[in-house]
């Protein structure tokens, strides 16, 4: 059992930065998969950067470059640091874990997937 709370989010003005955490607890969490996806009003959730068990990252091409996903395995947290944010980044975030190792942490479109999740922050980005 994996229990995930996220932190941070806000309002901030197009360019500017935020900092999402998702603290979890679980004996399981650090062998998962972790990732960040997001939904904004009347779109589908849509996967927006995952880290593998190893470390490795995938991100999505909307967000490449500009954000950046880690994870504290010593403390579980699990972080998403928001850069150059644009209008169209606003929605609701939220964090996500499960038992999913390469190629299937790697595949974003795969939401159906996880089965523990944050309870969401929203980020609201004006220009």
């Amino acid at each position: 059992q994996v229990r995930m709370v996220e932190s941070g989010g806000g309002s901030v003005q197009a360019g500017g930065s935020l900092r999402l955490s998702c603290a979890a607890s679980g004996p399981t969490y650090n062998r998962y998969c972790a990732a960040w996806f997001r939904q904004a009003p009347g779109k589908e959730r849509e996967g927006v950067a995952s880290i593998d068990a190893d470390g490795s990252t995938t991100y999505a091409d909307s967000v490449k470059g500009r954000f950046t996903i880690s994870k504290n395995n010593a403390k579980k947290i699990l972080y998403l640091q928001m850069n150059s944010l644009k209008p169209e980044d606003t929605a609701m975030y939220y964090c996500a874990a499960d038992a999913l190792w390469g190629a299937a942490c790697r595949d974003l479109r795969e939401v159906s997937r996880y089965n523990y999740w944050g309870q969401g922050a929203q980020v609201t980005v004006s220009s």
